[in-house]
């Protein structure tokens, strides 16, 4: 009798077995991308944050997008995370007392969440019909709505969570975090750092984010130094302030190949919920395998003559059964 298991089994044996003759080059692994010289990115620093979500509100504007609401009343908008129609938000850190701010014990931290764009992004290698593209230049990984044929790869892909789908719409898209890019020809940049009022979110290219971010570990805490504020390099909105207790380390640099959002903090990145991420990229490993397997439709084609097959040969037609069998009539 052919029962669900044994088709099961028969199909993914046969399948492996005609994916295994037909694909005899080992798989290697290839380098990790890096950022473009020119990438653009933003600079998070959590010390300076005062969760006001100035920056949520900002992005929902900027990007037309719908409140979300969390609490029964309905009258503001109360995202708990990111969704397809939230690309940005402000996470909060609590620990007892609640008393100090970056502190991990009896204090509390914010933390943004948003797009990393990541130098070598896991959503654009899964992507199988490049709906979603890292620009060469300025490393932006955008979204191409009219391409995507909703299969939500690349929101299992991304290892931060950050591509949502909008499963309340029969026409649902991605939504995610792109930059602001629709806004770069008039002037404008990332709306999340043209609001942010203390500088916590710093818009410029990654380089130079970078060698900020290094510049402000490295002095000591406490002491005075000048803030940017908006567009590093643009009109001077600097401001004067304390330098916070910084953890040694710039969250981005190398994580996941590095990505163009960097992030500074004075509580554990983990506890603020970062991921702790190896330097190397998945895509780096997985985009050679799926081009392996699905390259030419290689392995679809091979588990469906397998499945076929195995189908053929267990499936008994009535013609071929015997006569004599109960409950067969032959008048």
């Amino acid at each position: 009798m052919t029962t669900r298991r044994n088709f099961l089994k028969g199909a993914l044996a046969s399948g492996a077995a005609v994916t295994g003759a037909a694909i005899a080059p080992p798989v290697c692994a290839r380098e990790t991308r890096s950022r473009p010289p020119e990438a653009l990115g933003l600079l998070y620093d959590a010390t300076l944050c005062v969760g006001c979500k100035a920056c949520v509100s900002a992005c929902k504007a900027a990007n037309d997008n719908p409140p979300v609401f969390s609490t029964d009343d309905h009258l503001w908008d109360t995202p708990l995370d990111t969704s397809g129609y939230t690309f940005n938000i402000i996470k909060m850190y609590r620990n007892g007392t609640m008393e100090t701010k970056d502190a991990e014990v009896n204090g509390f931290a914010f933390m943004k969440t948003s797009c990393m764009h990541c130098a070598d992004p896991s959503c654009v290698s899964a992507c199988p019909v490049t709906a979603m593209v890292k620009d060469p230049v300025t490393g932006i990984v955008s979204y191409d709505p009219d391409a995507c044929v909703g299969c939500r790869y690349c929101v299992v892909a991304c290892p931060f969570g950050i591509p949502k789908y909008q499963y309340d719409s029969p026409t649902g898209k991605i939504g995610k975090c792109e930059l602001c890019r629709h806004r770069y020809e008039d002037g404008h940049y990332s709306a999340c750092a043209e609001v942010c009022p203390t500088g916590a979110t710093l818009y410029g290219r990654t380089s130079d984010l970078l060698a900020e971010a290094k510049r402000r570990i490295a002095l000591a805490p406490g002491s005075m130094t000048v803030y940017p504020r908006g567009k590093l390099g643009g009109p001077d909105q600097s401001y004067e302030g304390p330098v916070g207790n910084y953890l040694q380390h710039v969250y981005g640099e190398t994580e996941y190949g590095g990505t163009q959002v960097l992030k500074l903090s004075a509580v554990t990145f983990a506890k603020v919920g970062m991921p702790d991420l190896k330097p190397e990229a998945a895509a780096a490993t997985s985009e050679n395998i799926q081009n392996a397997l699905y390259g030419g439709l290689i392995m679809p084609f091979a588990v469906l003559a397998g499945m076929t097959y195995v189908a053929k040969r267990n499936v008994h037609h009535d013609d071929d059964e015997p006569a004599d069998k109960p409950g067969k009539d032959r008048s």
